[in-house]
């Protein structure tokens, strides 16, 4: 029998899904009534088909069984340690401290600046800090530890005064082990656990929350006509294979969190694929989060606007997110994103 994945679609947002919600015409995505789905699509390698949620008892025995199971898990509410998604979307703020990230390189690299543009993104409604010394962009190259750690040192020193949640944007063990004293609470491993050997043990030894990314090959090659079988399929397989193996490593807690990897080996239609089917990844029984942020996939829809041109592309793409339940945003521009959420949150209301 071929594997089943169930998506939940068709969602309603605001005051329009709690009557639905009420009505039980429709149900809560993570036990929040503001938002809700009407439909759930059925899928195989083969084959996809989307019905009702009224039609699911019309099913066949074993496909009703797999149905609630997976419809148990979506609809349960997720928690994750130091922060609160009653009030989706949380924003994490992007603090590069490279010389060469593909959009703000060499902004904050230098002196205070980091510090002061996590201050200024909290200001602005983010509530986590996600702070990286290393591009990973397509073609950059790898720093050593020792690079890696001058640049991100003084800012972690500084930003535990700040009332925030802290996240580490790292592949390497290392620096996760000597960021430790600064009391970060989240780390953000880009190649998904998989490039330093070490870091499953790390985050078994501490219990640390951290985000798994999926990504193809590395920041030197994963451009290179990256290929997929079924990028959808193929990101949630991982997803789900690499949650075993943490298991099975002895961490036990939920504190984890599931990105995609929008442009990370994977061409404009891979991209659009995820981005439309995100949805998918609530089975996974794990927050979601996205990281869209100025990225090159807008301007391949949109026409020739450089990395800080693209807020307009930001700003839809936040708000499609938002209407599929994606709890978590990786942001640039998070006064414009969050004022983008002010508004369509009250015109909702």
């Amino acid at each position: 029998m071929p594997k089943i994945y169930i998506r939940a679609c068709d969602f309603n947002y605001g005051k329009y899904s709690a009557e639905k919600v009420k009505k039980k015409t429709a149900l809560p995505l993570n036990g929040n009534k503001l938002i809700s789905f009407n439909c759930i699509e059925i899928l195989t390698r083969s084959s996809k088909k989307k019905i009702s949620i009224k039609d699911i008892s019309k099913q066949k025995v074993y496909l009703k069984k797999k149905i609630k199971k997976i419809l148990s898990i979506i609809i349960k509410k997720k928690f994750f340690k130091r922060v609160n998604f009653n009030n989706f979307p949380i924003l994490m703020g992007i603090v590069n401290l490279t010389p060469d990230s593909f959009s703000d390189g060499g902004k904050f690299n230098k002196g205070k600046k980091g510090y002061k543009h996590a201050k200024y993104l909290i200001s602005k409604g983010c509530k986590i800090i996600d702070i990286g010394g290393e591009s990973t962009r397509p073609g950059s190259r790898e720093l050593t530890n020792e690079t890696e750690w001058k640049r991100i040192k003084p800012t972690l020193e500084n930003v535990k005064k700040l009332k925030c949640v802290v996240s580490i944007d790292t592949r390497k063990s290392r620096i996760m082990r000597m960021a430790r004293k600064y009391r970060y609470h989240i780390v953000n491993d880009v190649s998904g656990l998989s490039y330093s050997s070490d870091t499953i043990i790390f985050l078994k030894e501490t219990q640390i929350p951290f985000i798994i990314n999926h990504s193809k090959g590395t920041p030197q090659n994963m451009q290179k006509n990256p290929k997929y079988k079924n990028v959808l399929l193929d990101v949630y397989d991982f997803f789900e294979k690499k949650i075993s193996i943490i298991r099975k490593s002895g961490i036990k807690h939920n504190n984890i969190i599931l990105d995609p990897g929008i442009g990370f080996g994977k061409n404009l239609k891979h991209n659009i694929t995820l981005l439309t089917n995100i949805s998918i990844f609530h089975s996974l029984g794990f927050p979601v989060m996205l990281g869209a942020s100025r990225k090159k996939f807008i301007k391949k829809i949109a026409g020739n606007n450089e990395s800080e041109e693209r807020l307009g592309g930001t700003i839809s793409t936040s708000l499609f997110a938002l209407l599929q339940g994606v709890q978590i945003l990786r942001i640039h521009d998070v006064n414009e994103v969050m004022q983008s959420l002010k508004v369509f949150k009250s015109l909702n209301k």
